[in-house]
């Protein structure tokens, strides 16, 4: 009799290999459906850019690690801002912006100095699972804060009691869990995909349109429905943030007190952010099996540009933080 065994079988033969001894389609296994590393393509293949491209991202990952870091020292040492659900709730965006400028950034500038960019395979999930942790949390966390400053603008009366400690922070542990629950729903698949053939990923990170495209399966339709999942957070929590300052500036409009200007030049900063941070995830996430050079620009755009733009935005258009910021620095000046 005679036994036809295709590679669909494979695993089913590697099950039984202590009874049949099926020493050949073992090692064919072995090398046809692990991929133990990735290979990242990076931003460019030009040295000259690469070593400028060093220089320049380097300064901006420090640039960003210090500033969200001040701004989190600022609100952690002065009472009045800790106790204020605006500052409280940003100081928990800074922080969030310092781990996703720090998922991918550091490698990505040793990168430029290699000649082959390598990641393992679990430094690559680790690195998908990251982005969409740190990056749910913080557009939940951006949901937050827009209803945070409804609440201050449309209902000021009731602002500290709608808004009191115990509802920042659970705001934030929701933020968190959302993230988490996210994250893990999308690398459980993921992490579960065979790969076996081209390992190259065309960016200078894992992300999941990319990896999953890598997979040795028609891996279409739970793709679709994996990347869906993002697409999905990244438009209602989009949407619910527009329908906030709308509200808010609608609000504003009807009345004609002091703090007009102020509430505009508040809600105005925080639609920037929004802008910045979800422009460019819903344009990824709405064509994943596209590809688009610009794809590359928009990456770099929200997990490098969007953290460094956070704390410029809020710090600068925001008196009270930098009257904080300055006193922080004098105080650690004089104490050495």
């Amino acid at each position: 009799m005679c036994l036809v065994v295709s590679r669909h079988f494979h695993l089913h033969l590697f099950t039984i290999d202590s009874k049949l001894n099926l020493r050949p389609e073992t090692m064919d296994l072995q090398n046809y459906s692990f991929v133990s590393e990735f290979v990242l393509h990076g931003l460019c293949t030009s040295r000259q850019l690469q070593f400028f491209f060093f220089i320049f991202f380097s300064g901006l990952y420090v640039a960003i690690v210090l500033g969200n870091l001040f701004i989190v020292a600022t609100v952690i040492s002065n009472p009045h801002l800790h106790s204020s659900p605006m500052y409280f709730l940003l100081g928990n965006l800074s922080f969030l912006d310092m781990w996703l400028a720090s998922f991918a950034t550091p490698k990505m500038i040793r990168d430029f100095l290699s000649h082959r960019k390598l990641i393992s395979f679990g430094g690559c999930m680790a690195q998908i699972f990251f982005l969409h942790f740190i990056g749910g949390a913080e557009m939940v966390l951006l949901v937050s804060m827009a209803y945070d400053r409804y609440v201050a603008i449309c209902k000021p009366l009731h602002y500290m009691t709608l808004m009191s400690r115990q509802t920042c922070i659970g705001l934030v542990l929701v933020s968190w869990a959302v993230g988490f629950v996210h994250s893990i729903s999308q690398v459980a698949f993921t992490v579960n995909l065979p790969y076996c053939g081209p390992n190259v990923v065309d960016s200078f990170f894992c992300d999941l349109p990319l990896v999953i495209k890598l997979a040795c399966m028609d891996s279409y339709v739970l793709g679709v429905l994996m990347i869906s999942d993002s697409g999905l957070l990244s438009m209602s929590c989009f949407l619910l943030l527009m329908i906030s300052y709308t509200i808010i500036l609608i609000t504003v409009r009807q009345r004609a007190a002091g703090g007009v200007s102020k509430a505009l030049s508040t809600c105005s900063a925080h639609i920037m952010v929004v802008t910045l941070f979800f422009g460019p995830c819903i344009f990824i996430y709405l064509w994943p099996f596209s590809s688009f050079s610009v794809d590359k620009l928009l990456s770099v755009f929200y997990t490098i540009f969007t953290p460094l733009l956070n704390p410029l935005i809020y710090t600068l258009r925001n008196e009270e933080m930098k009257t904080a910021m300055k006193k922080l620095r004098n105080r650690h000046v004089t104490f050495h």
